[in-house]
């Protein structure tokens, strides 16, 4: 018998964990693997952050690996938990990824569960010792025992550098599947990333839908969208921040200011002086204020041979998308406090990317408490805003000249918010309407997981009248 469990992801958009079991009577035999184990964030929290709440509460014992899809924190945060509550198995991932999750695991952990040193190196180690980086397109066997097997293969998602689907062809008994899980997908025209091409068969899929009831302004176009709104910004003399995530949203924006500088160097920002001249795109300065994220900007420099085309092409030009002239990395925390000083009481016009992208923790809370009070300062979104958090309180009632909580005090939002679409990491409905239409044949069962309620309730309804001949499921758990 071939089974999927989901322990999380099915009531919010955080917490990726779902588990492919084979069971088989004749043998009273269980076997397993998890397709990611990642952090709830925001209102899927609800409530758990201490280690307690946050411990691993399923069975491990028949857990033969975990298969990592990409390396957000919502879909590898528990990993160190996983391991605490004594998984000893492989962890199956990209070969990009496999360089950066200890990156993001050593970030997790000062962050959320120990600032030891010599135990954060440890567990490093560990992981380090486990990870096995698979080729994409290239079968990997996980187990063959008894009556059971299971292979996996990871195919391209497009959604950051290093994601993947997964493809499970699992056997138990006289059962034999082909299963997907799609793990975050990314939608078309995204910078450095070739797109996710659909797989070639899916008994079951089980398929994100961040974005399952909307579809993201044209992409083709949204560089210039994103040049029109930082020119308007900046006109008074302030602060553009861009609450960013560090792995994604900050080198696709990089790369998108990179190209607006070579395409518009020389001409003036409207009504914008810099030390007595016209500010142009060339004098423009551009900030990344995130160790974390200017860690792996370096990483994704080092993965040339994972970008697309077009960013192979720019680069044999001669041309440097993601460490260009104009871009000041800060690291050292006390550089980090004078900047925010020196940015909240100056004009100096600046866009500054700062971690995180939700706004709920990083350095990006100081500079927003700082500048939100400030009309002259801008705040700009670029990116999916989950439920409870307070990136999602300052898109709502920013617009309206209301407040956010920030480390348990209000601040009234003068500053003006904005948002372009067109650059989400994820897809939209129709992009991964596309993904499950380019299948040869129609699962016999979709699974709709990784989205809040209505988007989930709308891409099902969708789905079914696509798709009549398949089962199209919402997971409650």
């Amino acid at each position: 018998m071939i089974k999927i469990k989901h322990h999380g992801a099915v009531k919010g958009v955080t917490g990726s964990c779902h588990e492919l079991s084979l069971s088989s009577a004749e043998h009273h035999s269980e076997a397993a693997v998890l397709i990611d184990c990642g952090l709830f964030q925001g209102q899927d929290a609800n409530g758990r952050s201490s280690a307690d709440d946050l411990a691993i509460d399923f069975p491990l014992s028949h857990i033969h690996a975990l298969v990592v899809t990409h390396v957000h924190i919502d879909h590898v945060g528990r990993i160190p938990y996983l391991l605490a509550a004594g998984f000893e198995g492989p962890v199956i991932c990209s070969e990009p990824s496999a360089i950066m999750l200890p990156e993001i695991l050593e970030d997790a952990l000062k962050i959320g569960f120990t600032r030891d040193r010599q135990l954060i190196e440890r567990f490093l180690d560990v992981i380090r010792e486990r990870l096995v980086p698979v080729p994409y397109n290239q079968w990997h066997s996980v187990f063959s025992e008894a009556d059971s097997s299971l292979s996996v293969r990871l195919q391209r998602a497009g959604h950051i550098l290093g994601s993947a689907y997964v493809e499970c062809d699992a056997r138990s008994g006289k059962d034999d599947e082909r299963i997907v899980f799609s793990g975050d997908l990314g939608a078309p025209h995204s910078p450095l990333l070739p797109e996710a091409v659909p797989p070639e068969r899916a008994d079951r899929l089980v398929i994100e839908s961040t974005y399952g009831d909307k579809d993201h302004e044209d992409r083709a176009t949204r560089r210039y969208r994103l040049k029109k709104v930082l020119e308007h910004a900046l006109e008074d003399g302030g602060t553009v921040l861009v609450p960013a995530f560090s792995i994604g949203r900050t080198q696709e924006l990089l790369y998108e200011i990179e190209g607006l500088i070579a395409e518009f160097g020389d001409e003036a920002i409207e009504g914008v002086p810099l030390d007595g001249k016209p500010l142009t795109w060339s004098r423009l300065e551009i900030v990344v204020d995130s160790p974390l994220a200017a860690e792996f900007t370096r990483i994704y420099r080092r993965l040339k041979p994972f970008w697309d085309d077009e960013a192979r092409a720019r680069v044999s030009a001669g041309r440097h998308p993601l460490s260009f002239d104009q871009l000041t990395v800060i690291n050292d925390h006390q550089d980090h406090l004078n900047a925010v000083e020196y940015l909240a009481r100056s004009h100096r016009p600046c866009v500054v990317l700062a971690g995180s992208g939700m706004c709920a923790g990083g350095r990006v809370v100081n500079y927003l408490q700082a500048m939100l009070g400030d009309a002259r300062n801008d705040v700009l979104f670029v990116g999916y805003q989950a439920a409870g958090t307070p990136g999602r309180d300052i898109l709502t009632y920013g617009p309206e000249g209301g407040w956010v909580e920030l480390d348990g005090e209000r601040y009234t939002i003068r500053a003006r918010v904005h948002k372009v679409g067109g650059y989400s990491a994820h897809a939209g409905q129709s992009d991964l309407l596309r993904f499950v239409e380019g299948l040869p044949e129609a699962p016999k069962e979709i699974r709709v997981v990784h989205g809040d309620a209505d988007a989930k309730a709308a891409f099902k309804q969708v789905l079914e009248l696509r798709f009549p001949e398949s089962e199209v499921v919402i997971p409650v758990g």
